[in-house]
């Protein structure tokens, strides 16, 4: 692999799990080569990403111009301009990170599969919109999925060197986000700034406003069940406000075995970068055993976090469900963001557009981005109805 090197690529790298995957790759730069970087629109971020890390190619969707200008004219080259799924087949790279946002890691994520790469999956969507078709591609093409998202690198580190006929539960712990202890009356006037601080975790926009509405865990419980092939019944979700405990794995006879650090996103990505290892990395933080913590767990309040309910229930019912409720949220979590509507209208909207949705059974990818496109329509409406 590159002179000992693992040769990566990280789609998604101006955005929060990207930045941090990248951090981790500056630790590790005797095992970890950057070769690909892919963002948005974030010019100046990328092309400092680019003056730093020196990648070979570059899939960039802002002004390609732009992105030119920015860069050192003293470099001796530019690094190729290339297309997401280009990148992610590239026979330079060995690992893909997946740290892209919404149905854009999608292609490339089967781009990656198909050419039997190391995927190391940090985009919730792919697998919720479409967890049949990737795990059935994943399979064929012999290429094991890692997790990155702590809740399933957790469940993966638990079930390691275990029989999965002895595994009886999936115990995700959730946060609980922002408001867990509000009453529902107050979370109606919860501001979009307010939603964005989230009281452990360091994350992106849309999946911190996820956190607060804990849409977040139910997409998680998707995810969950395409890759650990455990039925809905067997994958339960507990609040864990001090955010230690990632998730557990319960056993048939009774034992828990569960993963615990402190909230850090940086040790679930490194562990998926340098999968079987484990090495030390001095950036990240170290339990303090020495001192008082106290870990408490509770039952999830579906009255007032509806999002959990709506998204099991639309990973349960399968079809394009799963598709329509990522587009939904998207839109939804776009619009509150933009103080259009409020934080319980997030729910709101997504159950209107789920109950006005007909489900294509055993979809094909083309179905389930027409259900993708026709569900943001709805959507992009709603406030007017």
């Amino acid at each position: 692999m590159g002179g000992g090197l693992k040769r990566i690529a990280i789609l998604g790298s101006t955005g929060s799990i990207g930045q941090q995957t990248l951090e981790v790759a500056r630790v590790f730069r005797d095992k970890l080569s950057v070769v690909g970087l892919g963002a948005g629109s974030n010019t100046n971020l990328l092309a400092s990403q680019v003056e730093e890390f020196q990648p070979r190619m570059v899939s960039f969707q802002g002004s390609k111009t732009a992105l030119q200008r920015s860069l050192s004219s003293g470099r001796a080259s530019s690094p190729r301009l290339v297309s997401l799924e280009e990148m992610a087949c590239h026979p330079e790279i060995d690992l893909v990170v997946i740290a892209t946002a919404g149905k854009a890691g999608l292609a490339p994520t089967l781009a990656a599969i198909r050419s039997r790469k190391e995927v190391a999956l940090a985009n919730k969507e792919v697998l919720v919109m479409a967890g049949a078709i990737v795990m059935a591609e994943a399979k064929k093409h012999g290429v094991k999925i890692r997790p990155v998202d702590s809740e399933h690198s957790a469940i993966w580190q638990c079930l390691k060197g275990e029989q999965k006929k002895r595994v009886a539960r999936l115990l995700l712990t959730a946060s609980g986000g922002p408001f867990w202890r509000y009453p529902a009356k107050k979370l109606e006037a919860i501001t979009p700034e307010q939603a964005l601080n989230h009281p452990t975790w360091k994350m992106g926009r849309k999946v911190t406003v996820d956190s607060a509405t804990l849409m977040n865990k139910g997409m998680e419980v998707i995810e969950a069940h395409w890759l650990f092939g455990m039925p809905y019944n067997r994958i339960s979700v507990v609040v864990h406000t001090e955010s230690i405990v990632h998730s557990m794995v319960q056993f048939a006879d009774g034992s828990i075995k569960a993963q615990l650090s402190r909230p850090d996103m940086r040790l679930p990505i490194q562990y998926a970068l340098v999968y079987p290892d484990r090495h030390f990395n001095p950036q990240l933080p170290i339990m303090e055993w020495a001192k008082t913590m106290a870990l408490n767990f509770e039952p999830p309040d579906l009255d007032r976090f509806p999002c959990l309910r709506l998204a099991r229930e639309a990973g349960e019912k399968g079809e394009t469900y799963p598709a329509v409720l990522c587009a939904a949220d998207e839109v939804a979590v776009e619009m509150f963001l933009a103080h259009r509507i409020g934080l319980l209208d997030i729910a709101r909207l997504v159950e209107d557009t789920l109950e006005h949705h007909r489900g294509v059974g055993r979809p094909s990818l083309g179905e389930i981005l027409k259900a993708d496109a026709w569900a943001r329509g709805y959507a992009e409406k709603w406030r007017s109805r």
